[in-house]
């Protein structure tokens, strides 16, 4: 069986029971079964770890991210400003406030993804848009972000680039240092220290 239908037919599974359990009294638009079949498949409703440090960075303002891991799990480590809601508490009346903000991007984060990705089913069936998983989670970012490695020299030229990024979003998340590449001099890093301002000649 082809992996994608076999995580589909989980996540339809996992889906059905969390709608079960619903309250009858709660008031959602839920999106009947083929739409959501539909939302599901496209590739759109992922974003990567690179988009997601491009926006922590430039502080992007829609940008808000829930983390779906347990509080002892968010306590140990999570991303900037993100927001813990475990997902026995997604329904809870004081989430709710954090779904269908206009002009918001909601970000589900997990440590591999699996349990963003069922957040983002149950909540895609109960009709509230703007949101995105994190493809790969936690252990993706500190592969690709935290611990980023150098490509190739027969690497395409951007690899490159994109590898200077994280070497600059590595700096700009952890402080640490970081060794300088062998293609340095042939590409720019997105993420620059501020220069120190010059002391005027004939100081004290």
């Amino acid at each position: 069986m082809n992996r994608n239908y076999f995580l589909l037919t989980i996540l339809m599974l996992i889906l059905a029971a969390g709608t079960f359990f619903l309250k009858k009294q709660t008031d959602y638009k839920q999106i009947n079964a083929d739409k959501l079949l539909w939302e599901i498949i496209q590739p759109s409703r992922f974003v990567t770890t690179d988009q997601v440090a491009r926006m922590i960075i430039q502080k992007d303002p829609s940008l808000e991210i829930l983390d779906v891991r347990s509080p002892e799990e968010f306590a140990k480590f999570s991303l900037p400003n993100a927001i813990n809601i475990p997902p026995d508490s997604l329904m809870a009346p004081s989430s709710n406030d954090y779904f269908g903000i206009p002009g918001i991007k909601i970000v589900f984060i997990s440590d591999d993804g699996i349990k963003a990705d069922q957040e983002w089913v149950l909540a895609k069936r109960l009709g509230f848009k703007n949101m995105y998983v994190m493809k790969g989670g936690l252990n993706r970012w500190i592969e690709t972000i935290i611990q980023p490695k150098e490509p190739g020299e027969s690497e395409p030229y951007t690899a490159f680039e994109e590898y200077e990024f994280r070497k600059g979003a590595r700096l700009y998340f952890t402080g640490a240092k970081v060794e300088k590449s062998t293609v340095s001099k042939k590409v720019k890093v997105v993420i620059h220290r501020k220069k120190k301002a010059a002391v005027a000649a004939g100081g004290c």
